[in-house]
């Protein structure tokens, strides 16, 4: 499943291996969009280049709304035009759209099941020098809560645009969750995406826990197995795209590692790690820990110091494996 040239290292910031923000992933796939669907209309709040809708802008300039500030604005007036025949795209940093207008994503397109899909970008720490209020660690967990509501976080850029192409294929709200940084690209133009579908990137002969990966970091979430399995401990590592709905899949893979560690560039709270939690704890019970935010907010930083500080490195993932098989055995 893997992109083949993909040269594991110890950190997610690599200089030798090929780089690209997922922000950009979702700007190629607008484009896209656009370009096979004349009903595919953009919206963004006054930042068209950061959240690489200048693509879209560029190409359809009819079809392209300059909101300016206003993200509650943009989510009501996305609401109208989802409704009526359009498949609507807003754009804004994630703590402001779904952050400031989420409660307008909820009455207005969640609550009506409007055809609207919601571009979070520069989510998590990995926005770093702009600090906590531009650090969206909490979006996974607002927006998944929400009924009708699917949520997204792509490993890299290429997944990133395949995610645009099928929210933009599908009726309903949607949540897609962009980093600003760039990241290694894990995947291929080969690579499977389907929305509400795990993929196995990592699988040893005899695995003890389950590892299961949302977003960029899980490169970090590869190197750690990578290097676990030189301990003779053997792992499997999951890309978890699609945090809502959740693929039941992982309950077999729990039941077949009967240990399992989460590993997301969110608060722990809410996220990933809480979504696998409640599937489990319902399905079958096993020992679980959770790499993340350990209920704090980030800090301005350079992104690859702040996934140290806030133990979302190698090093860390490796601790939670160790712990969470000294605890089922």
């Amino acid at each position: 499943m893997l992109n083949k040239e993909l040269n594991l290292s110890s950190n997610i910031f690599q200089p030798n291996i090929e780089e690209k923000p997922t922000r950009a992933g979702f700007g190629e796939g607008l484009l896209e969009l656009g370009l096979e669907n004349k009903n595919v209309i953009s919206l963004c709040a006054d930042l068209k280049d950061s959240t690489y809708n200048y693509l879209f802008a560029e190409k359809f300039p009819d079809r392209f709304f300059e909101v300016g500030v206003a993200e509650q604005n943009m989510a009501t007036v996305a609401a109208g035009l989802g409704i009526s025949g359009k498949i609507v795209f807003i754009s804004s940093y994630a703590t402001f759209s779904p952050g400031r207008n989420w409660e307008q994503i909820r009455t207005t397109i969640a609550y009506n099941d409007s055809n609207v899909k919601i571009a979070g970008h520069h989510a998590g720490i990995l926005t770093g020098p702009d600090g906590a209020t531009h650090q969206a660690t909490e979006d996974i967990a607002i927006m998944r809560v929400l009924p009708n509501m699917k949520v997204v976080v792509p490993v890299d850029a290429i997944e990133a645009k395949k995610a645009t192409i099928f929210a933009g294929h599908i009726w309903g709200p949607v949540y897609l969750r962009f980093q600003r940084e760039k990241t290694p690209i894990l995947t291929t133009e080969q690579t499977p995406f389907v929305l509400g579908k795990i993929e196995i990137f990592w699988q040893s002969k005899k695995p003890e826990v389950l590892i299961i990966g949302a977003g960029p970091v899980l490169y970090n979430a590869l190197w750690a197995a990578h290097d676990l399995e030189k301990e003779k401990i053997g792992s499997i590592v999951v890309n978890c795209h699609t945090i809502k709905p959740l693929d039941k899949k992982i309950i077999d893979l729990s039941k077949k590692c009967k240990a399992v560690v989460t590993v997301e560039e969110h608060q722990i709270n809410g996220g990933l790690g809480g979504a696998v939690a409640e599937m489990l704890a319902s399905k079958y019970p096993v020992p679980i820990e959770f790499v993340g935010l350990q209920d704090v907010f980030g800090e301005s930083g350079r992104p690859k110091d702040l996934i140290s500080k806030y133990g979302l490195d190698v090093f860390d993932i490796k601790i939670a494996v160790k712990k969470v098989i000294k605890r089922k055995k």
